[in-house]
């Protein structure tokens, strides 16, 4: 076949396979007519729905254009209205002015003339409530009756400036006759004649001018006070409250009249002028206290001291801290009584202001908040602050040192003189840092507790229990008679010294003890009286004090290491030497015993007969001279070494069945008498001697499985594997063979 015929060949192929998809195409697109077809009848069916649709659409915006113009048209109408409306008040007003304007031009010269003021300045004040303009505007165009108009208001203003007079004049007059009476009578007729701020400056003047004559009269009074007199050591601090309550009580009683007829949030412009003039007496009361409690040679006294005080302690005129404790309540009670007047000034001024505009609460606020700020009244707390906690922290350092000093103990006590001594200044200072009204001194003071008690307090417990505790047991009668008698005669007998060494280390181990329990007390009990005596403190400022609690926290963890110093020393001395000697002799005491062997044993007096009546002598010396906190970790300490001991010689011996049966019997008699020597829980220490003893008690080595299974899933072995098969072939009774099959 030739190459044209092959070519033609494949065109032929071409067009038949060509021919064939479009044949297939039209088929599908026969097969889509029907679909196509109704959507088609869809649509010419919407053709009509949307006719309908446009005619309803221009129906309504006809509708709509309609009600627009009938609205324009009823707007207009109602605008006029409005326009003859006013203009039917302004004739009112106008009418209503003239009718009161002659009136008023009548009545306020019978009232003068009659000196009825009240009446003549009701009148006045209706006029200055005319518009003065509407009324030159109705003069000129009533122009018949604009004489008789001009005539009413010359008369009314002259009588306004007559009256100005009359009234500024009267209540000048009532204020230096004191009667008050007429100096309110005339001060509500300053508003309605419009001058506010003229009544209130002269109304301030004189509540002032009371304030000041009182002030005044209180210091003199305090100059003459006799020493004898009972409150003549707060005698600044009563003159300080009796002007604050003055001041409170002029405000409080004065207040409804202001709201009265002064228009709201006036009273403040009342209290900045007032308290201007209490900041004047605060600081004469208080430089006058400065002078007459000699309050800067004090502070040079302390300030020299602290600066040198080895050179100072030398001095024969040291300042007596003891002096300064009627000083130091004296400055609390001043700043307590500034704090409380400050924050009744704040709740007065805004609750004033509560009921004026927002915008002018807060800008009027702001002013008040920075008037008080830089007030000498402020200045004053901040000096009373600051000589209050340099006084208080010589007071306490001085007083805590003197305390510490002064220690005795006494007969029938656990602890010494010092404890209670330490922590009465302790809670005393800080009542009255408290009792001053400022956060800021409360946490000083608990910062200055702090420093006192770590760097002073616990390093005295440390160090006198340094000293350790000489064996032997402590006779306490003896003991007491010795130092007693050292005291008395300013030494000690040497024969006695180990009494009384042993005596001083147990009653400051107890110190310790105590110290920890009044610490936790203090900071549970300062939270609390700080939210009772302050309760308008801020989450902030109660953050600020539980930071500052939270440093007493770290002097109990102080105080309990030097308890847990003080208990090892005890142990090293008095426990653990008399406890590997007694427990010793297990190991002169056979466990290898027949029958007749075993019954001779407990016919007389056992090992643990013997060592129960060691431990009772021994708990028996300490029972009364610790404390209970410090007798319970003793048992505890006593009871860990016993058992560790026991173990040891346990393990140093050879047992056989009966042997292993009074071992069991010696254990748990022992367990039996140490835990109830104590309130403490400390069945758990004698757990691995109880499971040794078990174990040796056994008849069979195979019921060490039945043993685990018996006491349940909670059971456990506090003994290792290689423990339990050292504990096994202490038995003599037990074949090799036996022990070879044990398995753990």
């Amino acid at each position: 076949m030739s190459n044209s015929q092959k070519v033609r060949e494949n065109k032929i192929k071409e067009l038949i396979e060509k021919e064939d998809l479009i044949n297939r195409q039209l088929q599908d697109i026969l097969y889509q007519r029907n679909h196509i077809d109704v959507k088609l009848n869809t649509v010419s069916k919407l053709f009509s729905k949307i006719e309908q649709t446009r005619r309803s659409g221009q129906e309504i915006a006809n509708t709509v254009n309609n009600t627009a113009e009938l609205s324009d048209s009823i707007t207009a109408k109602i605008h006029q209205l409005d326009i003859a409306r006013a203009r039917v008040f302004d004739c009112q007003t106008r009418l209503n002015d003239l009718i009161d304007l002659r009136l008023c031009s009548d009545g306020v010269l019978l009232a003068m003339k009659n000196e009825e003021y009240e009446q003549a300045a009701g009148h006045i004040h209706r006029f200055l409530s005319m518009n003065q303009l509407m009324l030159q505007q109705t003069a000129s165009d009533i122009s018949a009756n604009t004489n008789s108009i001009t005539n009413a208001v010359t008369t009314l203003q002259n009588a306004c400036t007559k009256l100005h007079q009359i009234v500024k004049a009267k209540f000048d007059e009532a204020v230096s006759k004191g009667d008050l009476a007429s100096i309110e009578r005339y001060f509500k007729l300053f508003p309605l004649l419009n001058l506010h701020e003229d009544g209130l400056s002269k109304f301030s003047l004189y509540l002032c001018s009371k304030i000041y004559e009182t002030s005044t009269k209180n210091i003199e009074k305090a100059l003459e006070t006799s020493q004898h007199d009972k409150r003549a050591h707060i005698i600044y601090a009563d003159i300080l409250t009796l002007l604050f309550e003055g001041v409170a009580r002029i405000i409080e009683i004065h207040s409804p009249l202001l709201e009265t007829y002064y228009q709201t949030g006036r009273l403040l412009s009342v209290i900045l002028i007032i308290q201007k003039e209490c900041d004047r007496q605060t600081r004469k009361i208080y430089n006058e206290f400065v002078k007459r409690r000699q309050i800067v040679k004090t502070m040079t006294q302390i300030n020299d001291y602290l600066k040198n005080s080895s050179i100072t302690k030398l001095n024969n005129d040291k300042l007596d801290p003891k002096s300064l404790d009627v000083l130091i309540t004296e400055l609390s009670i001043m700043h307590s009584r500034a704090e409380m007047y400050c924050r009744f000034l704040s709740r007065r001024v805004l609750t004033d202001l509560e009921s004026a505009l927002p915008e002018i609460s807060a800008g009027k606020a702001d002013v008040f908040k920075q008037m008080l700020k830089t007030s000498e009244l402020s200045q004053c707390m901040h000096e009373l602050i600051s000589n209050y906690l340099l006084f208080e922290q010589f007071f306490l350092e001085e007083s805590v040192k003197k305390a510490i000093s002064l220690d005795t103990p006494e007969e029938g006590q656990q602890t010494s003189s010092m404890v209670d001594d330490v922590f009465f200044i302790l809670r005393k200072c800080v009542r009255r840092s408290i009792s001053s009204g400022s956060l800021d001194a409360i946490c000083a003071m608990i910062n200055n507790v702090c420093g006192i008690l770590e760097n002073h307090y616990c390093s005295i417990l440390r160090e006198n229990l340094r000293q350790g505790y000489p064996s032997g047991y402590l006779d306490l009668t003896q003991a007491y008679s010795v130092l007693q008698t050292s005291i008395q005669q300013g030494r000690i007998q040497s024969g006695n010294d180990l009494d009384q060494s042993r005596l001083s280390f147990i009653t400051h181990l107890n110190n310790t003890s105590v110290s920890c329990e009044y610490v936790d007390t203090l900071c549970t009990a300062l939270m609390e009286e700080v939210v009772k005596s302050m309760p308008q403190i801020t989450s902030n400022d109660r953050e600020k004090l539980e930071s500052c609690i939270s440093g007493l926290s770290a002097v109990t963890t102080n105080l309990k290491s030097i308890e847990d110093y003080g208990m090892e020393q005890l142990r090293s001395s008095a426990i653990k030497p008399r406890v590997n000697q007694w427990l010793d002799e297990f190991l002169n005491v056979p466990h290898e015993i027949t029958e007749d062997e075993l019954s001779e044993y407990e016919a007389k007096e056992t090992f643990i007969q013997t060592l129960i009546m060691h431990l009772e002598h021994l708990l028996n010396s300490f029972r009364n001279v610790l404390t209970t906190s410090n007798f319970d970790t003793l048992v505890g300490i006593l009871s860990a070494d016993v058992t560790a001991r026991f173990e040891k010689v346990i393990f140093q011996s050879k047992f056989n069945r009966l042997g292993g049966l009074i071992l069991d019997k010696e254990i748990r008699a022992l367990t039996t008498y140490l835990t109830s020597a104590t309130s403490w829980s400390i069945r758990d220490k004698f757990t691995r001697l109880i499971q040794i003893a078990t174990i040796l008690n056994m008849e069979r080595v195979t019921e060490i499985s039945e043993y685990e299974q018996l006491s349940g899933e909670n059971f456990s072995w506090r003994l290792t594997p290689v423990e339990l098969r050292q504990i096994v072939s202490l038995r003599t009774d037990f074949t090799p063979d036996e022990l070879n099959k044990f398995k753990i």
